[in-house]
């Protein structure tokens, strides 16, 4: 897993999920942390993510709320945007650009 950006924009690429959960939540913390306003992750890069990954993006949904920001993803995969659905995730998280297939 690779993120790099600032404190308003993370690329993210590669697999989020048990072995690079740590890594990630360091890393969306310092930037949540660091900047104001909305802090996107652009998810285009992203192979996959198993459910520690998408407990990290959440927890990170839930300290950007804490900090007066919003996290916004963008270029959601297609795979993965059908499991934000099925977990009804979508309608909690803001998802920016397309419109979210069904699973």
């Amino acid at each position: 897993m690779q993120i790099k950006g600032d404190h308003a924009e993370l690329y993210v690429g590669g697999r989020l999920d048990v072995r690079s959960a740590a890594d990630a939540r360091s890393a969306l913390h310092t930037a949540l942390d660091g900047g104001n306003g909305d802090l996107v992750l652009s998810l285009a890069q992203l192979d996959s993510w198993d459910a520690t990954g998408l407990g990290v993006i959440m927890g990170a949904h839930r300290r950007a709320g804490r900090c007066g920001r919003r996290l916004v993803l963008r270029d959601v995969p297609p795979q993965m945007q059908r499991l934000l659905v099925a977990t009804r995730l979508h309608r909690i998280l803001a998802i920016e650009g397309e419109t979210l297939t069904k699973p």
